[in-house]
């Protein structure tokens, strides 16, 4: 009895070691298995899934640099001064400074002093030099005179041209008032003046020997032909009046003595009395809105002789 129980019970055990051997193997082997699956899958998992609510852990981009803001400049605020430009239906107010010089015209091309020179500025306190000046050249143009008196051969040409225009243009017709005084003539019209008038009612309208654009040869005094407003302020209203002080610039005359400017020029308004300058000359102080030579040219006039 005891010998077959050993028997049986030894081979019993032998199978159950038998079995248990094989299921610690089978068991080591799936566990070993089980670590190389985890170990190769575990990169795979890391890179693929995102925990819920968690930021990816890959890598981050690189953030480019932060573009500066471009400084604002402020710009100053323009300019709202009026505009310079003449208006031509009405005389603008000038500076009492020259005017600056336009591209190409100079100033300085002929002399304000020289009495033989076309721009020459005399007034009351500048007097021609010699005082007894007599122009070189006087001729007497074919045109209609009230009283036949000489000009400059220039300012002929020019006023005949004056007068065509106005005919032709306008359908009118001139004659010259008077235009060449000599010193000799001026002192009897001066004189004349302050027997009649006084001598401080004479040198409001009257230029003393000496002083007189007459004298140059260069100043014409216009009247309408037929005779309308001869050497009076209402000259300015006659068809011709209106006219001359419109166009004159073009054929090198300027209103010598304008209703405005009697402070600056030292004589009361004639709008008969014009006085060549030039065509470039006399374009250039209507362009700029500058009334007188006085004020272009920048030296003093006035009502007080000097």
């Amino acid at each position: 009895m005891k010998h077959g129980v050993g028997r049986e019970g030894r081979q019993r055990m032998r199978g159950r070691a038998i079995r248990r051997g094989a299921l610690f193997a089978g068991a080591l082997v799936l566990a070993v298995a089980l670590v190389a699956c985890t170990s190769a899958s575990a990169p795979f998992g890391n890179s693929m899934r995102q925990p819920t609510g968690r930021p990816s852990t890959g890598p981050k981009p690189t953030p480019g640099p932060t573009p500066k803001p471009t400084p604002t400049t402020t710009s100053p605020p323009a300019s709202t001064a009026p505009p310079t430009t003449p208006n031509p239906s009405s005389r603008p107010t000038p500076s009492k400074s020259p005017a600056p010089t336009a591209p190409g015209f100079d100033n300085a091309a002929q002399s304000i002093a020289d009495p033989a020179s076309s721009w020459v500025v005399v007034n009351k306190t500048r007097s021609l030099g010699p005082v007894t000046f007599v122009p070189p050249d006087l001729v007497y143009p074919d045109v209609t005179y009230v009283n036949r008196q000489p000009m400059r051969r220039q300012v002929a040409d020019a006023l005949v041209a004056l007068f065509a225009a106005g005919k032709s243009e306008a359908g009118l017709d001139f004659s010259v008032q008077s235009a060449y005084r000599s010193y000799d003539s001026q002192v009897r019209v001066y004189n004349d003046d302050v027997a009649r008038n006084g001598r401080a009612y004479a040198d409001t309208d009257t230029a003393r020997p000496g002083h007189s654009e007459h004298q140059t040869g260069l100043a014409v005094d216009i009247s309408a032909v037929p005779a309308q407003c001869s050497l009076d302020a209402c000259f300015a209203h006659a068809r011709q009046g209106v006219w001359l002080a419109a166009n004159a610039y073009r054929f090198g005359f300027l209103l010598r003595y304008p209703a405005d400017k009697v402070a600056v020029t030292g004589f009361t308004f004639e709008p008969w009395h014009f006085r060549f300058i030039g065509a470039p000359l006399a374009a250039r102080l209507h362009a700029s809105g500058v009334s007188t030579l006085e004020e272009y040219f920048g030296v003093p006039g006035g009502t007080v002789y000097r």
